[in-house]
């Protein structure tokens, strides 16, 4: 469906989900301004939903909270879902039994802007390489603008896009199945990062999965580029089901015929890449403030993307060694009395805790656990060895964590029913780890659950500022009076 800016007014439009991603504030207040009879409908109580009701104070927004009703369905003329929203929803159902059309806050971009699109996909890693793009894009493109699953959406900046400057978006598996099949979406540059078990609490199995990540190089022109992981094993196949040219990265030299990047040097943390078949390959990543090989494989990935784009070499090495990284993603935000606060919420899935727990030199004390998602945490028992205490969160995953680590013979604290508690008992064995070091080493609280969040909190964001609040308020309690 094409959105008619000039007939929106009087328009009857039902959003479905204002969720606290801010796709769906986005979607209530881009329609609302151009005059439409907007209401937002969520399964949600005002409560939790509050900042983003108040954010739309100004504008005659009907809610429906705490249900769905029929009539907002059949009775629309257009309906906004949120991503997370099954399209399989009867509400959804009632709207096309009458003829409403589906759209999502994605969809409706892609309708409206002709500018020159990067995807990035991936189970892990998305959100750092789409940022590390678009701050790179940013030096040659100042009008560049990220938005997408990181919580940006595009409707919030349509109008002040600038004509031809280029929108990176990161996308998820669910964003990318409501656009499949649609031939709306098709990136100049597409990525995927790494392909991993998630998600499978709403999919049926990877099979479905990787179908809606497929989305995001499935409908490229042979003009267009896509590039892929050469490393991950669920990717083989991705080449040869797009028309784009692929060129990949990987953590060891491309062989002659392929195209892409690689990591080098004696760690493997520098990088080069050749986009052109003979080339010479050219120095990208030379230096990181970013810890850890997983880091540097998503800012191989950028880099790739960012040539790929027609970023000079020079500027992209420049641009990986100063990206200052993403909130939430392995985040260094705190360091007090010798103990390094990381935020690393955003790690959902057993492998993005083992990769945290590599990362971080030195002695470590994890905070991990939370809701599962029919996922396999036997990736976590490669590390629960190494830290030197765990601190374990309440919830459905966390009772596989300690059946895991009971398995393996280690011992954990908890599980504790708030974060206050766990952090405040992972800064005391902090402490006692730290007792037994020399004066100038220190301690890395890492706070990477390896779940969902759902229960304890409104999300892996909100968990997280939550952490980052939570440990500056103890460490500030027992500072020394003056």
């Amino acid at each position: 469906m094409k959105v008619d800016l000039a007939a929106l007014s009087g328009t009857r439009v039902t959003v479905m989900g204002l969720g606290i991603h801010g796709g769906g504030l986005a979607s209530a207040r881009f329609f609302a301004r151009r005059g439409a009879r907007v209401t937002v409908t969520d399964l949600r109580s005002a409560r939790i939903l509050q900042p983003a009701m108040e954010e739309l104070r100004e504008f005659p927004v009907r809610f429906v909270l705490e249900r769905h009703d029929e009539e907002d369905f059949a009775h629309a003329d257009l309906v906004i879902k949120n991503p997370a929203v099954p399209p399989t929803s009867p509400f959804l159902q009632k709207a096309r039994e009458h003829g409403v059309p589906i759209e999502t806050d994605l969809s409706v971009f892609f309708s409206i802007a002709r500018n020159p699109i990067i995807a990035v996909t991936g189970s892990k890693g998305k959100s750092t390489t789409a940022s590390a793009i678009a701050f790179g894009l940013s030096i040659v493109h100042p009008g560049t603008r990220l938005g997408g699953n990181i919580t940006v959406s595009p409707l919030s900046f349509l109008e002040e896009l600038t004509p031809d400057e280029p929108v990176v978006l990161e996308l998820s598996s669910w964003q990318l199945g409501d656009l499949k099949g649609r031939g709306i979406l098709t990136p100049v540059v597409s990525a995927v990062t790494v392909i991993l078990p998630d998600h499978l609490d709403k999919y049926a199995g990877m099979t479905e999965y990787i179908a809606d990540k497929k989305a995001v190089f499935e409908g490229q022109q042979s003009s267009q580029k896509a590039v892929f992981n050469l490393d991950d094993p669920w990717q083989r196949g991705f080449p040869g089901e797009t028309r784009a040219r692929p060129f990949f990265f990987s953590a060891r030299e491309l062989p002659a015929e392929l195209c892409g990047a690689w990591q080098s040097g004696n760690r493997g943390d520098a990088g080069k890449a050749r986009i052109a078949p003979g080339a010479p390959a050219e120095d990208i990543l030379t230096t990181a403030l970013l810890p850890g090989a997983h880091n540097r494989r998503n800012l191989l990935c950028a880099g790739l993307v960012l040539l790929l784009y027609g970023v000079p070499a020079g500027t992209v090495r420049d641009a990986l060694a100063r990206f200052p990284g993403v909130e939430h993603r392995l985040e260094l935000f705190l360091t007090w009395n010798a103990l390094r606060f990381y935020n690393d919420s955003a790690a959902t899935i057993p492998h993005a805790t083992v990769e945290a727990v590599r990362a971080v030199q030195g002695p470590v004390v994890l905070i991990t656990g939370g809701t599962d998602k029919s996922i396999d945490f036997s990736p976590l028992a490669e590390v629960v060895h190494l830290p030197r205490a765990i601190i374990l969160l309440s919830g459905t995953g966390t009772e596989k964590i300690r059946a895991l680590l009971k398995s393996a013979h280690v011992s954990a604290e908890g599980p504790f029913d708030n974060l206050r508690d766990a952090v405040a008992e992972a800064m005391a064995r902090a402490e006692e780890v730290r007792s037994g070091l020399r004066s100038t080493e220190s301690v890395s609280i890492i706070f990477s659950p390896g779940c969902t969040s759902f229960g304890m909190f409104l999300n892996e964001f909100d968990r997280g500022r939550k952490f980052k609040e939570i440990a500056a308020a103890l460490t500030s309690a027992e500072a020394p009076s003056p």
